[in-house]
């Protein structure tokens, strides 16, 4: 009884068709996934599909002074938040010395990473005392003096109260809006009192140096120089946007010039910030939440507005350009929601991303000049893809050599081995670059190459196992199951230490090595799936053949090869006796 309860249970153990159906059935789920996705390559990152490289110069916003380190840190935190917001893989984003950032990020346009990280996102909301429309570089003397010209973006504000409309919303102008300012030329206007003329007094200072508080930015008035300054101002001018100074500035197409108060709200209030088409609606809009105190100042601002003091416009103005310019003409917006839209030309999916990207994530703490730009070509990384593959493929090639020679028939273990591995971490990198981004980089592919070659020393160790085993006496079938069990643990250490190194690079390491290092990993999981699920099980069923068990001269499990006079288990051969003699 006891011997047929051992025997049962060796049985159990012997099942090498589950592992193999349970790995058919993960290649299946893999590969489908991808039909289902209609993908079938991985994306590349820098080095292979091209991209672009802009390195950014810090500098306080006080224009004096060194950078603070902490404060560098900030801004790249946040840049890379930005980059990361457009939904390519292996962006990076590093520091350089004590003042600069290097941004890099495959297979985006020069224009939109210029916009996107570019932007200190200075934002302000500020009142309109004066708008009026300027000559557009393609626009005839004619039609840049007409006075009935759109002199504002076009953009409307909408929210939910009481007052307003339930569809929300705010028309934007398209005649100049604000307070009659003195029509004095510039020089006139220099020459005089900067306080004759006003209508009434301003009730706080209002010369250069002495600012205003939020609560105060809506009872401020202009002077006469500020009404000079505007004259004299042309579109492309350098702009200096300070929260509580006035400003004189322009949109972002130069078709408008605006005369605006000090700032009301600042950025700094904005709580969340999305893109989306609401519904019901066919246009991009970027929707805004202010916090508690934001919430009042915006309050009280459309509440003044919507009465026509100063006027009944306001302008949204992201680092010294005004974004929108809407008008509060159907009730205050008490509710701290709101939205910007593109008005009559409406925002594209991208602007309205970038905006609401830009928003969402914070002012940049510095000032930043672009230095450089550089273009990295896709014609470049195809070539650099094909030389990699090429030497990837020629590397294989000689292992496959090598195990033919060495293993013979017992070769097809190593080289189906490799192929399953190779399928895997194909598959796996199509996936894991849909869903979270990962790109492959040149050191990415050399650390798959790398990372797939383990599995042939795993069949390696295998096999020189089961070599020890049938010298100590044991059957070819019975030595790959004893071989196995002391195999295995070598091999678990062996992708252990190397899965460590990954790890250890992944972490200390910047730029493309964390691409070697990532599919170095992934390869020594791969692995160890690839080793226990495949290669193992395919030795056991091979060894129910004859040809492998008995040792045929070319299964690579010969006697000679192994080292011994006859393998063990083998039954010996009887010769028929011939007429004449005794058998």
């Amino acid at each position: 009884m006891a011997t047929r309860s051992t025997h049962r249970s060796s049985n159990r153990r012997l099942h090498p068709w589950r592992p193999l159906t349970a790995l058919t059935v993960i290649l299946l789920v893999l590969f489908g996934t991808m039909a289902a996705l209609s993908s079938w390559t991985p994306k590349l990152g820098l080095d292979l599909q091209g991209g672009t490289t802009i390195t950014l110069t810090a500098s306080n916003t006080s224009g004096s002074g060194s950078v603070d380190p902490a404060s560098l840190e900030q801004a790249r935190t946040i840049i890379q938040q930005r980059v990361d917001s457009l939904g390519v893989g292996e962006s990076e984003v590093t520091t350089a010395g004590n003042d600069q950032i290097t941004v890099s990020v495959p297979n985006v346009s020069q224009d939109r990473l210029r916009d996107m990280v570019g932007q200190t996102a200075q934002l302000g909301f500020r009142v309109v005392y004066y708008s009026e429309a300027v000559a557009s570089p393609t626009a005839s003397p004619e039609a840049s003096a007409s006075p009935g010209a759109s002199a504002s973006p076009g953009a409307s504000a909408s929210g939910s109260t009481p007052q307003a409309n339930p569809s929300g919303g705010a028309s934007a102008s398209a005649t100049p809006q604000g307070n009659n300012l003195p029509t004095a030329a510039p020089s006139a206007a220099a020459s005089t009192d900067p306080a004759a003329g006003l209508p009434s007094p301003s009730p706080y200072p209002t010369e250069a140096g002495q600012g205003t508080a939020p609560d105060q930015a809506l009872s401020w008035q202009p002077t006469n120089q500020d009404a000079a300054n505007f004259l004299a101002y042309t579109c492309g001018d350098p702009v200096v946007d300070t929260p509580d100074q006035p400003l004189i500035t322009c949109d972002r197409e130069g078709t408008a010039k605006y005369l605006l108060g000090p700032t009301v709200i600042s950025g700094n209030q904005i709580t969340t910030a999305s893109a989306g088409i609401p519904q019901g609606q066919l246009q991009w809009v970027v929707s805004l939440s202010f916090d508690d105190a934001g919430t009042k100042l915006f309050g009280d601002a459309t509440t003044q507005l919507y009465q026509g003091t100063p006027s009944s416009q306001f302008a949204i103005v992201l680092d010294g350009k005004v974004v929108s310019a809407p008008q509060v003409t159907q009730g205050p917006i008490l509710t701290g929601q709101a939205t910007i839209d593109g008005g009559s030309a409406g925002f594209t999916q991208e602007d309205a991303q970038n905006l609401a990207s830009v928003l969402k994530y914070g002012a940049l703490p510095l000032a930043f000049s672009i230095d450089s730009v550089d273009t990295v070509s896709p014609v470049l990384g195809g070539e650099q893809l094909t030389g990699a593959i090429i030497a990837g493929l020629l590397g294989l090639g000689l292992v496959v050599v090598f195990a033919v020679l060495i293993y013979r028939a017992l070769s097809v273990v190593t080289i189906s081995s490799l192929v399953i591995a190779a399928a895997l971490t194909y598959a796996l990198m199509v996936l894991l670059g849909e869903s979270l981004g990962v790109a492959l980089n040149l050191p990415g592919v050399a650390g798959g190459i790398v990372g797939i070659g383990v599995t042939a020393d795993s069949f390696i160790i295998l096999y020189e196992r089961v070599k020890d085993e049938v010298r100590a006496g044991r059957t070819v079938r019975s030595a790959v199951e004893s071989g196995w069990v002391k195999a295995r643990g070598t091999i678990l250490i062996s992708d252990g230490v190397q899965m460590l190194s990954a790890v250890v690079l992944f972490v200390l390491s910047i730029g493309a090595v964390r691409g070697f290092a990532f599919i170095l990993g992934l390869s020594t999981i791969i692995d160890i799936v690839v080793t226990f699920m495949f290669s193992k099980p395919l030795m056991t069923v091979l060894m129910r053949s004859r040809f492998f068990r008995d040792g045929h001269r070319w299964s690579g499990l010969e006697a000679s090869t192994i080292g011994v006079e006859e393998l063990p288990g083998l039954r010996p051969r009887t010769v028929p006796a011939t007429s004449g003699e005794e058998a």
